[in-house]
């Protein structure tokens, strides 16, 4: 089986964009709206909105690669980068210090030149911390580098990288098209698409190339719209890898990749409907305090912004009494008298009954 990498068309990617001129110009519609609603919010909310979805994209694109960072450490770290926190918050778990320092770095030098430095200062940043793998180098094992999954128990392998001996050459390679795209690419989802799928082909590192590959993808839309966008590509990957991996596995067969670019602005357009939704949340979450911020004990408001950090998906099932009792140390009746004060003062809305009851917040 031959892969991408050893035709002899490799790396021309063709393609044919008439069959998705219409989402590429809706591209630039929702792109527009999410940056008006960015807009319309309090200017001491825009940076809240920002940071949200900054941890978002955190959290997912660590998800992706079966990862689960720790999320208090995560937003801490990138409230920290912004400079929302003050003062710092310690951050403990390196990993997701290092996840939410990759956002910070690609939102913070979006319109710079790409390198090898770059890259390995990247990659330096990401896996701070990992256990067996290089820091801030290409990888250079001579065992392939392969992605493999087990079917009934066996390795399959669904795709082989070029080895490692070629890897510096076709990184310089990468690196030089990246720039020099910028002014032949009018589309930014087309360059986008097309750079995460030529770094994922070459897979440089041992380890942290996914997570990467997605962050090259944010640089590229932000350098091909002019400005960071609010969006979280890897919410969108994450809530169906499988066909994430479908495409790019079948990209990676041909370099005729137009089924690819469909594929991937398509995912565009639903992450940027998920930011649309999450920028409308900051919202409600700005007027719900704002209307209950003062008659809320301690306990009750550590309650509630735990619960506002789930996001517009809400607290998965719900709270009730023993949910409370774990988040508060409290005893159960207490939680059950707190659960009916808020329900009362309209905080909460009610959803089953009798010992199912659970609550959610009536935002």
């Amino acid at each position: 089986m031959e892969y991408n990498w050893q035709l002899p068309d490799w790396p021309v990617f063709r393609y044919e964009l008439a069959e998705i001129e219409g989402s590429l110009l809706e591209f630039v519609d929702r792109a527009g709206l999410v940056s008006g609603a960015v807009q319309a919010l309090p200017e001491s909310e825009q940076s809240n909105a920002i940071a949200d979805l900054m941890i978002v994209e955190a959290l997912k694109t660590s998800e992706i690669e079966g990862e689960v960072l720790s999320r208090p450490d995560v937003a801490s770290s990138i409230r920290n980068g912004l400079g929302l926190n003050r003062p710092h918050q310690l951050v403990r778990d390196r990993a997701a210090a290092g996840a939410a320092e990759l956002m910070l770095a690609v939102r913070s030098d979006w319109d710079g030149t790409l390198s090898d430095a770059v890259l390995l200062d990247w990659h330096r940043v990401l896996m701070q911390g990992a256990n067996n793998v290089t820091l801030g180098e290409w990888r250079s094992h001579a065992e392939p580098m392969q992605v493999v999954e087990l079917t009934l128990g066996k390795p399959n392998v669904l795709y082989e990288a070029p080895p490692s001996a070629k890897v510096l050459a076709e990184m310089k390679r990468f690196v030089e098209w990246f720039n020099t795209s910028r002014g032949q690419i009018r589309h930014a989802p087309i360059r986008a698409g097309l750079a995460h799928l030529y770094f994922e082909s070459i897979h440089p590192f041992e380890d942290g190339n996914g997570r990467i590959g997605r962050a090259l993808a944010e640089k590229a839309l932000f350098q091909g719209v002019g400005r960071p966008l609010l969006l979280s590509l890897s919410q969108a990957i994450e809530a169906d890898k499988s066909s994430y991996y479908a495409a790019l596995q079948c990209a990676q067969r041909s370099n005729e990749v137009t089924d690819w670019l469909r594929y991937f602005v398509e995912m565009l357009l639903r992450s940027l409907d998920d930011a649309q939704i999450r920028i409308e949340f900051v919202l409600k979450k700005t007027r719900f305090f704002d209307r209950f911020r003062d008659v809320l004990s301690d306990r009750q408001l550590k309650v509630v912004r735990r619960m506002l950090d789930a996001g517009p998906s809400g607290f998965e099932g719900g709270i009730n009494a023993s949910k409370y009792q774990r988040l508060t140390g409290i005893s159960k009746p207490t939680a059950t008298r707190d659960l009916q004060e808020l329900l009362q003062k309209g905080v909460l809305s009610s959803i089953g009954g009798g010992r199912s009851t659970r609550y959610d917040l009536k935002l």
